[in-house]
């Protein structure tokens, strides 16, 4: 059986992760997870991600029991599930934070940053935690779906990252530090450029890591970004997976096909899927997903410029043409043989099945395109059965075509 020897060290960090939220030795802000979390960490702050703890809420399967709470207060159930199943742990004071990491609950904020790079239901959700809480909120709204980002657009992300520098200085008692921020600068771009090159082992035949795979051990790129702790494990993951690369050791050996998944995880199925692909011969090897947090334009001599550059630039904030090139550099550096569009129903933003893009990219590439009906928590909007019937039917089709090409 195949494992990824590096996913013990990987469990442990994030539990001290967690768990340093409640000790009171830094004040906490709470971000977006392709927010400004270099700036906040410059000023000291421990930072937290409520879209990881709506991950975990997915990945746990409780999601479904709490999303009725946030409904009841007048979100709808059809946004963002994230959004719906964290406000309603909230306001059932259940979480599995309790159970894993041993916490109180809902780590308690100090300020709140948004960036409305990825849609605005983030503004909405972290609106609602900072009346809860009664502390300060500032956010980023981005000019959105761009196909080419320009000076001018930076610029504008620039001014409005400096915008936080008053209210961070006020809660956490500190003057910005440029030097600082340079510094968490250095260790973000180092870690994710290590993140990009775990993800890239995967374009050797017998793939060392796949998206399931992936989802997991993205953990310390997203919550621990900027710091020494994220650098090192990946530093150790990819010293890990380069030697299965050179020992010809991968998570399924003789694929018989190669597979793209385009949009967000399923999260309470995760095991399912990956066991459905590899039972039939496929190797999910790559993804969007995984890669939304690799930030290659980082650079700490030029701080902000780089950062609003890098959170401006990320896939789901692209337009369509940009998307597609970006998707069709992808197939051929990963060698992908078919892609899996994941429709998710409560993710209208990072759902990009919708506008007839898998058609259009299938003209360009070659590449042939399954779609399937989802959700990342909310599974009343995933039908198992049906999810399968067309999963292995897309492989055998991809298969035949194989032979026959």
């Amino acid at each position: 059986m195949y494992v990824i020897k590096s996913t013990e060290k990987m469990k442990a960090i994030m539990g001290n992760y967690f768990r340093s939220l409640e000790t009171g030795e830094k004040k906490v802000a709470w971000c977006t997870s392709v927010g400004p979390a270099e700036l906040l960490r410059s000023f000291g702050f421990e930072v937290y991600f409520p879209e990881n703890h709506g991950a975990l809420l997915g990945a746990t399967r409780t999601a479904m029991d709490v999303i009725p709470e946030a409904v009841k207060s007048g979100y709808s159930g059809h946004v963002c599930s994230y959004t719906t199943a964290d406000i309603g742990s909230y306001l059932r004071n259940e979480t599995p934070l309790k159970k894993h990491y041993g916490m109180k609950g809902h780590p308690k904020p100090d300020i709140i940053a948004f960036n409305t790079n990825q849609c605005r239901e983030v503004q909405d959700w972290f609106y609602f935690f900072a009346k809860e809480f009664n502390c300060p909120i500032v956010g980023i709204t981005p000019p959105r779906y761009l196909e080419e980002v320009t000076q001018k657009e930076v610029d504008l992300v620039v001014e409005q990252f400096k915008r936080m520098i008053p209210v961070c200085e006020q809660v956490s008692g500190r003057k910005f530090d440029e030097e600082k921020f340079k510094e968490t600068v250095r260790l973000s771009k180092e870690a994710t450029l290590l993140w990009q090159k775990v993800l890239k082992t995967s374009t050797a035949m017998n793939a060392p890591i796949s998206f399931f795979d992936g989802t997991i051990h993205m953990g310390p790129i997203v919550v621990l970004r900027g710091t020494q702790v994220a650098k090192d494990y990946y530093t150790e993951l990819l010293a890990e997976l380069e030697d299965n690369v050179k020992n010809n050791v991968g998570f399924l050996p003789n694929a018989r096909t190669r597979i793209f998944w385009e949009g967000m995880p399923i999260w309470g199925k995760l095991r399912m899927l990956s066991d459905l692909f590899t039972s039939n011969g496929a190797a999910v090897v790559a993804s969007t997903y995984c890669s939304s947090w690799v930030f290659d334009k980082f650079d700490e001599n030029d701080p902000w410029n780089s950062t609003a550059r890098a959170y401006t630039e990320i896939f789901i904030n692209r337009g369509e043409k940009a998307k597609m090139k970006m998707l069709s550099d992808w197939f051929k550096e990963y060698h992908i043989d078919g892609i899996i569009y994941h429709d998710s129903k409560t993710c209208f933003n990072n759902s990009n099945a919708k506008f007839g893009m898998p058609q259009r990219l299938k003209e360009i590439t070659g590449v042939p395109a399954l779609v399937i009906e989802g959700d990342l928590c909310d599974l009343r909007f995933f039908s198992e059965g049906q999810s399968i019937t067309k999963i292995e039917t897309f492989l055998e089709q991809l298969e035949e075509n194989k032979v026959l090409g």
